[in-house]
């Protein structure tokens, strides 16, 4: 495969012979495959790493591969070396990502307990993979002068010892575990895991040279350790430079980004000059990349998709094409594979679980603990294949440890699922409505307000500065869930360390460092500057999940903060000629699940730029409101709220009551009640904002198809109606109509605390002056 491209199939030639068609083809596969693997996977609930590894299986000789025309066509051997190129190539830039993740500030936080089930989580397999390697070496090691024992010993207790972060990271989003006290530990264990897999893993390389002279070995980690000291001392001043001149909301400059990856590039070939292997290069300039900032946001996005999507799979095919099944042979060999599965599991769970027992965590978090640390995933190849390109491991015993990868990290998300049940009961709350009756309509009044981006944060400020609430009320409590989605990018894995961090997202309590990136600036300003100017208390949080699962975080968070009402952001975006353009199918299926599911009323909001741009000083509040009453409970739910807003001196609010028609002919009372409808709405069509109950107890059909708004709301949207008001839509709680909220028993005891809602409840009980000001009275419009 002496030439790159072919001059075409008509003129004789076969692509297949040519370097260019054959790499595309073999990208072109692999996507297809481990993609579609994906999809499959996705009802089990498996990370994506299983369905690359499995890809990577069936595409080598242990399935399709067993067709020598195949492999020969798709695969040649002449073309792995082209592929396996651009795939370490994709992992030197992946692990440069891994270590953007990494931050060592975090790690030197972990708590005592975390570190000691790292700790303990390592040491046992270790010592148990270095038993195994005995048990390997009695048996299949054929040639034990090309397989030197120390550098076997420490791989394959390497091999044993692993968790993989970022993996786990996804299992416990995807499992609901990742704002639990069980998942910030787990995910601090396995950072500090990730380290010293890393560390083990420089000492394994170092060991297996081709000169097994102790000395040369002993230069190999001494030269790797004086690399990892330059990088820190005269690497990390500059990306520190660079890093201070990226600001928030900018484009970052290309040249930044290309020294950058050309940082990267020459440190994966210093590292490889010294005898590490390249990828250790990436991961350090990917560690000591600063992480306050915007910078290591911006530098991921430039490079994970390309990375991530394309060439990492191809990572995963190249592992899978050395790995064959079939050379598992004899009872001897499966018995090893037994054995290896059992001491993996026995060591990491085992010493995890022993562990979180000694520091009085509770059975089953603790053993729920131990085998979310089994988790296994891209580090764990990384591993396998260095040690077989190294002539440590042989094919049968590199096939063995792959299968064991693949099933300890595939049993994870089933026997978590199993033992350990996330939903708890809400604590109690009375209060689900905001027109409660008695003392609560009285009391404080709790609203979990949800945005899908920044450009919302205005006109949510803006509404909860109108419904703030005055003299004898005890005021209003926010809580601000930030929705974003969980991707496949690494960036993802940076969203969810952030989230969990102080459990703030947006700004950091303790106000020091911590990281940001480019999309939380305004977000820090926006509800800094209200929670100290306003008499309104803020708590801000962040659900990241998929898109199909995240209305559970709602629904699960305004349960738990006891909230009286849920406000959702509208599925449609307002564009510059005033028509409303979808997000997609699933933000309008995340509202009406939020809808059917509630444990609380529950608002839509459609935002038209209530109070312009910008939030509105509380001083210089002047909206208009409009309410739209029908009839029924939604409607009185609405009318429940417009009357809060009324009490704020810059808010005025117009009632218009629509009494229902005589009872006359059917057809004559439709139409004329349908023309008086419209042409009131009409008449108020200069107001701020209209507040109209969800399903109206009569109203005549406005629009042809209503969707999560009710037919009132989707008129007011529609583009036959024009205006420049934003919508609240209402729709009040009610048990018979929300037949999964019933889950939320008001009689259930509440759950344990954790240590956010020590804080916030914490701060609830501090008391906020209140100035009682005048309400503006309400008018009555017929």
């Amino acid at each position: 495969m002496a030439k790159v491209a072919s001059h075409g199939a008509f003129q004789g030639e076969n692509p297949l012979d040519y370097a260019l068609p054959l790499i595309i083809l073999q990208i072109c596969l692999v996507i297809v495959v481990t993609r579609g693997l994906a999809y499959l996977l996705r009802p089990l609930r498996q990370p994506r790493v299983i369905a690359e590894i499995i890809g990577g299986i069936l595409l080598g000789p242990s399935a399709l591969g067993r067709s020598t025309k195949f492999l020969h066509t798709v695969f040649p051997p002449e073309s792995m070396t082209v592929l396996d190129t651009l795939a370490n190539l994709g992992l030197l830039f992946f692990l440069f990502l891994v270590g953007l993740e990494l931050d060592i500030a975090a790690i030197r936080r972990t708590g005592r307990k975390a570190l000691a089930i790292s700790l303990s989580g390592i040491a046992l397999p270790f010592a148990l993979g270095i038993g195994t390697s005995f048990a390997f070496r009695a048996t299949i090691i054929k040639d034990k002068k090309d397989s030197p024992q120390a550098p076997f010993l420490v791989f394959m207790g390497v091999a044993l010892s692993i968790t993989a972060f970022p993996v786990l990271a996804r299992i416990l989003t995807e499992l609901k575990l990742l704002t639990t006290d069980l998942g910030r530990m787990a995910l601090s264990a396995a950072a500090v895991d990730d380290v010293m897999a890393w560390i083990l893993l420089a000492l394994a390389i170092a060991l297996s040279g081709n000169n097994h002279s102790p000395i040369i070995s002993l230069w190999v980690l001494l030269t790797a350790a004086a690399f990892v000291a330059a990088a820190f001392l005269l690497l990390k001043p500059v990306l520190t430079w660079m890093s201070r001149r990226c600001r928030a909301g900018e484009p970052i400059k290309e040249l930044y980004v290309c020294a950058t990856l050309a940082a990267v590039l020459a440190a994966g070939f210093l590292t490889d000059v010294i005898g590490i292997h390249a990828l250790f290069g990436g991961f350090i300039v990917g560690v000591v990349v600063p992480k306050d900032g915007p910078f290591a946001g911006m530098v991921a996005e430039k490079v994970e998709d390309l990375v991530s999507g394309l060439f990492l799979p191809l990572y995963f095919v190249s592992s899978g094409l050395k790995t064959n099944v079939a050379t598992i042979a004899g009872a001897k060999s499966w018995g090893l594979l037994v054995l290896v599965i059992a001491n993996a599991c026995i060591g990491k769970i085992g010493g995890a679980v022993a562990t979180a027992l000694l520091v009085k965590i509770p059975v089953r978090e603790a053993v729920t603990l131990g085998f979310l640390m089994n988790t296994k995933g891209l580090v764990e190849l990384v591993v396998l294949n260095i040690g077989r390109e190294r002539k440590v491991l042989n094919d049968e015993a590199f096939a063995i440890m792959v299968l064991m990868a693949l099933f300890t990290t595939f049993i994870t998300t089933p026997i978590v699922m199993a033992v350990y049940k996330p939903a708890r009961p809400s604590a109690p709350y009375k209060r689900r409505t905001v027109g409660g009756g008695g003392d609560d309509a009285a009391g404080e009044l709790r609203v979990l307000a949800c945005f899908h981006s920044s450009r919302n944060i205005p006109t949510l400020l803006n509404l909860v500065e109108a419904s703030r609430g005055t003299g004898h009320r005890r005021g209003l409590t926010i809580y601000a869930m930030h929705l974003v989605e969980l991707s496949e990018r690494s960036s993802a894995i940076t969203m969810v360390q952030r989230a969990r961090r102080n459990g703030v997202p947006f700004f950091n309590s303790s106000g020091g460092g911590g990281g940001g990136d480019s999309g939380q600036a305004p977000l820090v300003v926006a509800f800094e500057a209200f929670q100290q100017l306003s008499a309104v208390r803020v708590r801000a949080m962040t659900a990241i999940s998929d898109l199909d699962t995240i209305h559970r975080d709602v629904v699960d968070s305004a349960a738990g903060k006891r909230a009286a009402i849920i406000v959702m952001p509208y599925h449609k975006e307002l564009q510059h000629d005033g028509t409303f353009q979808s997000l997609g199918s699933p933000y309008h299926a995340i509202n009406k699940r939020v809808l059917r599911e509630a444990p609380c009323s529950v608002a839509i909001l459609v935002d038209r730029g209530l109070g312009g741009a910008a939030q509105v000083a509380a001083p210089n509040v002047s909206f208009s409101v409009a309410v739209l009453f029908f009839g029924g409970p939604d409607d009185r739910e609405a009318l429940a709220y417009a009357t809060r807003m009324a009490e704020h001196p810059g808010v005025a609010v117009t009632l218009a009551r629509f009494q229902p028609p005589p009872e006359s002919g059917e057809e004559e009372t439709e139409g004329r009640s349908k023309e008086e409808v419209v042409e009131a709405i009409v008449s108020m069509a200069k107001v701020n904002v209209f507040v109209v109950g969800r399903m109206p107890a009569a109203v005549p059909e406005l629009v042809g198809n209503a969707d999560e708004l009710g037919p009132v709301g989707s008129y007011l949207v529609s583009p036959e109606f024009r205006t420049s008001a934003s919508v609240l839509v209402i729709k009040r709680y009610d048990p018979a109509t929300n037949p999964k909220s019933k889950r939320f028993d008001p009689k259930a005891g509440p759950p344990p605390a954790t240590e956010e809602d020590v804080l916030d409840e914490a701060e609830m009980g501090r008391s906020n002056t209140v100035v009682p000001v005048l309400s503006p009275p309400m008018s009555d419009t017929a």
